[in-house]
C-alpha cells in the first residue's frame, strides 16, 4: 500500500511471487557434512546448521526425518559436522548422492578421522569441525531439529569456504584483510 493508501502491485517494488524453495535458494549458506559413527555410521550434505549458543555451546542441524542419518543420529546420540571449505565440492555431492554405500562403507572412499569424544567420522580438509552430543530434538514440520552440545570443536588451516546459493556451489575467499598470519 503506497503513503496515500493505494494498492501497489508488488512487481512494481521488485518482488515477484515464488515458492518457499525459491526464497530459501537466495540465502547463501554454509555447505556441511552431518555424520554420525558407529554401527549406523552415515553421512550427509546439510545447509541446514547453525551455532545456538556460546555458553553453553550449542550447535543444530535440521534432518528431514526420511533421511538415514535422521535414525543414526537418534540412535547415536551424538553427530558430526564438517564445514567444507571450497576445494570440497565432490564431498558435498557425494555425500548427496543417493547411490553412494550406506552405512560406514560411505567413508571408505574419503579422508576422514575419527572424533576424540564420540569417534564421528570428521572429514579431512574441512574449514572446521565439531562433536555434539545430541540434547533435545524438536519437531520442526517435515524435519526434526537436533540440538547438540558442543563436546570437541576445531578449525582447519584452510580459509576458503564453499557456499551454496540459488542451487549452486560458490566459492568464498576471505578478504586479504581478514586472513591472519600464523
Amino acid at each position: 500500500m503506497s503513503a496515500d493508501g493505494e494498492v501497489v502491485p508488488l512487481q512494481q517494488h521488485g518482488m515477484v511471487p515464488a515458492s518457499l524453495r525459491e526464497v530459501m535458494g537466495q540465502f547463501a549458506t554454509g555447505v556441511t557434512v552431518l555424520t554420525a559413527g558407529g554401527d549406523h555410521g552415515h553421512g550427509m550434505t546439510a545447509n541446514a546448521f547453525s551455532s545456538v549458543s556460546l555458553d553453553p555451546p550449542l550447535a543444530l542441524c535440521c534432518v528431514a526425518r526420511p533421511a538415514r542419518i535422521h535414525e543414526a543420529i537418534l540412535v547415536t546420540r551424538s553427530f558430526g559436522v564438517s564445514l567444507l571449505a571450497a576445494d570440497q565440492q565432490n564431498l558435498a555431492r557425494y555425500f548427496a548422492d543417493r547411490t553412494r554405500p550406506v552405512g560406514m562403507a560411505q567413508f571408505d572412499r574419503v579422508d576422514w578421522v575419527p572424533g576424540p569424544q564420540t569417534g564421528t567420522p570428521l572429514l579431512v580438509g574441512a574449514l572446521a569441525w565439531l562433536e555434539c552430543r545430541l540434547t533435545e530434538v524438536y519437531h520442526g514440520g517435515d524435519h526434526s531439529i537436533f540440538l547438540g552440545t558442543v563436546l570437541t570443536s576445531s578449525r582447519g588451516t584452510n580459509r576458503d569456504a564453499l557456499l551454496f546459493f540459488a542451487g549452486a556451489y560458490h566459492q568464498l575467499a576471505p578478504p586479504a584483510s581478514a586472513v591472519r598470519s600464523a
